[in-house]
């Protein structure tokens, strides 16, 4: 008897990812052996944040764990944000877990946008759409984009997302899970500089990259400066530039 096969949506990027029963189906791509690769460790070293990867099914599609859940994003009337503290914490795993591992020689990464470095391989993405709040874990997924990056680099990304750093978070707020962020993942007085020196950079990349897509076509870059999302990253990084060394107070004091 056939598997119905339901549609998930919500992301923004990637389209025709599936539910099969207990896993997820997702359209696959040259990076998708190193990616389950990079799952395929995770699982030996007992990083229990990550799904699991099944490889290829007869369709050629990536063959990934369901994990059952609400995602962090959006939340409903009167639901928290997810925890920056939990965040860190999950984060810090994640890159003590990948420090030290040597990718298949062969690996093909799909990361659209340069990374600061090649310490070791990171997610990318790290943003409360990309986490499943399960019934004991949070646990993150949509892996496509994984690279060889630096800590940093990840982190300020996640501190974008999770925070959020944007106008509309109140400063008590920002304050509040910014430390609750660098906190859990036990960031050091010369760490908490890294990070407010790369929150402006680390925006104003997918503000490039969106306003790049605009103008070559390029998708799903383009459709998405066009419904917007260039103007938001560019009002974001605008005012982590400003607030920057507010926050630096912050993650110092």
């Amino acid at each position: 008897m056939a598997v119905e096969e339901v549609p998930l949506t919500g992301g923004n990027v990637t389209g025709g990812v599936v539910r099969v029963g207990r896993t997820v189906r997702r359209p696959a791509g040259p990076q998708t052996p190193a990616v389950h690769a990079v799952l395929t460790h995770l699982q030996e070293v007992g990083f229990a944040h990550a799904p699991r990867s099944h490889g290829i099914d007869e369709r050629g599609r990536h063959v990934l764990d369901f994990v059952p859940g609400v995602m962090a994003h959006p939340t409903g009337p009167g639901v928290p944000p997810v925890d920056a503290g939990a965040v860190g914490r999950l984060l810090r795993d994640l890159h003590d877990a990948l420090q030290g591992w040597v990718p298949p020689a062969d690996a093909v990464w799909a990361c659209p946008i340069p990374t600061d470095g090649q310490d070791l391989v990171v997610h990318n993405d790290v943003a409360p759409w990309n986490l499943v709040v399960a019934a004991d874990r949070l646990v993150l997924i949509d892996w496509d984009g994984c690279a060889p990056g630096t800590r940093t680099w990840d982190l300020a990304y996640a501190a974008h997302g999770v925070v959020p750093l944007e106008p509309a978070t109140g400063w008590g707020d920002v304050v509040g899970r910014l430390r609750g962020l660098a906190d859990g993942y036990g960031l050091d007085e010369a760490g908490r500089h890294r990070l407010v020196d790369t929150l402006p950079a680390r925006t104003w990349s997918m503000h490039a990259l969106l306003q790049e897509g605009h103008r070559t076509g390029t998708q799903p870059w383009a459709r998405l400066w066009d419904e917007g999302h260039g103007l938001i990253w560019r009002r974001d990084a605008t005012w982590t530039e400003e607030h920057q060394e507010r926050l630096r107070a912050a993650l110092l004091t």
